[in-house]
């Protein structure tokens, strides 16, 4: 097969800011607007629930299915799903939801509170939220990750109920799926996809319990549901295709380079693979590699068109100049392979998540290394951070006046609220004035 011609620029040219504006522009522009018929979709589930849930199912998922409790799967069947995997599977699975349990425990949030000087309680109190829906794709692939990834830090901030939906376009019900929802202690799992599913999550159906938020991640009609539910219930974010930089200032072996570019390329044609190098020849090098490579994988098609339309490899002068160029792309992974990484790190101030060292590929951060897979993307690293535990707790203010404190503080409120002309305000602080 033709090897896909990557874009390749050099920060020496005059024209390098424009290009990598047009690199970074170019994943949002290919993105179809579906808005339309998402919003479409999201008012047919609001006004006819089930029924739309059915119809859609027929319609997108090619399922002729007459009630919604064919939709559901039991418990037994998760369970029955866990004995059904290999011995290596459920191996992984319990390497990787112990991993990502212990990591996220390291994130619970903590109530607090405090007296201040004039006897004014003030704190805060953690709370999990009550119910989240978990969205697992399906289709062009399974992603029993994903369920580890958004169940266990759910479980661990302490959510009351977890939902999950999961797409079986033609009936096709991937094992290790639901084998990781049992695991994981998923409470119902419904097998309804896309925006449908996320309508039904938001707003509720007679079969369906509407959340509080709904994270996991989906194409972009799933991203764009989430985008016009928002408001309704919370979401985690809205991703778009995933992204890698590799930053490789150190020896390096083009080989593993390449395979590491290709393990983004693989997810869909628009996932985004960028080599930024200090070296010309190692850029030749690895170029060499996915020509060699690529006809040895199974997802070549999708790697190819991939590397082709958003992929590209960045020649820069030193190091300190591939420290700038990836914080102005501010990917959702970042490779360093660099002579020191947890210094180079340092200097990063946008990233999803940092793989440091020649060893350490993202690949592990998907599956089994601790932190979450759930990244920002499109550049929003640079205000977004990966999903977490903190992600499934909410944060309440307390505050406690003695009737001393009442009066002192309410001669502040008093002299503000009246400086804002609003008198209920005043009036009400000014009664417990002594």
């Amino acid at each position: 097969m033709p090897s896909p011609e990557m874009l390749r620029i050099d920060s020496s040219d005059s024209g390098f800011d424009t290009a990598l504006g047009e690199l970074l522009d170019r994943t949002h522009e290919q993105v179809d607007d579906v808005s339309d018929v998402v919003s479409e979709i999201i008012a047919s589930v609001r006004k006819q629930g089930d029924a739309a849930l059915l119809d859609y199912t027929r319609r997108f998922d090619r399922l002729d299915v007459s009630d919604m409790s064919e939709l559901e799967i039991s418990p037994e069947r998760l369970a029955q799903a866990v004995e059904t995997i290999t011995p290596a599977q459920r191996e992984a699975l319990d390497v990787s939801i112990d991993r990502v349990r212990s990591y996220h425990e390291r994130q619970l949030g903590e109530s607090w509170d405090y007296t201040d000087e004039g006897g004014t309680l003030l704190g805060q109190q953690v709370t999990p939220l009550d119910r989240v829906g978990l969205y697992v794709p399906g289709g062009k692939a399974a992603y029993p990750s994903t369920v580890v990834m958004t169940a266990v830090p759910a479980r661990v901030a302490g959510v009351g109920e977890l939902i999950m939906v999961v797409p079986t376009p033609d009936g096709h019900i991937n094992e290790l799926v639901l084998a990781a929802a049992a695991l994981t202690g998923v409470d119902r799992v419904f097998t309804v996809g896309g925006a449908q599913a996320v309508a039904a999550l938001a707003y509720g159906t007679r079969s369906i319990p509407a959340v509080d938020k709904i994270v996991g991640p989906g194409n972009a009609y799933v991203a764009t549901a989430k985008r016009l539910v928002f408001g309704k219930v919370g979401i985690d974010m809205v991703a778009g295709p995933s992204e890698i930089v590799v930053l490789c200032d150190a020896p390096a072996d083009p080989d593993w380079v390449a395979m590491d570019l290709f393990s983004q390329a693989e997810h869909d044609e628009l996932a985004q693979s960028i080599l930024v190098t200090t070296s010309e020849d190692f850029a030749d090098a690895v170029t060499a590699s996915i020509e060699r490579l690529l006809p040895t994988m199974e997802r070549r098609d999708i790697i190819a068109a991939a590397l082709q339309g958003q992929g590209a490899m960045i020649i820069v002068d030193n190091l300190d100049e591939a420290i700038a160029v990836t914080n102005r792309i501010a990917p959702e992974h970042l490779e360093l392979i660099v002579d020191q990484p947890r210094q180079v790190a340092g200097q990063i101030r946008h990233a999803g998540a940092i793989f440091m060292g020649v060893h350490t590929n993202e690949v592990l951060g998907d599956y089994c290394a601790g932190p979450n897979h759930t990244l920002p993307t499109s550049g929003t690293a640079r205000f977004s951070s990966p999903l977490g535990t903190y992600d499934f707790q909410k944060r309440t203010s307390l505050i406690m006046c003695s009737a001393d404190a009442a009066s002192e503080l309410g001669r502040t409120a008093s002299v503000l609220a009246r400086s804002e002309y609003l008198t209920a305000h005043a009036r009400s602080a000014e009664y417990r004035i002594k």
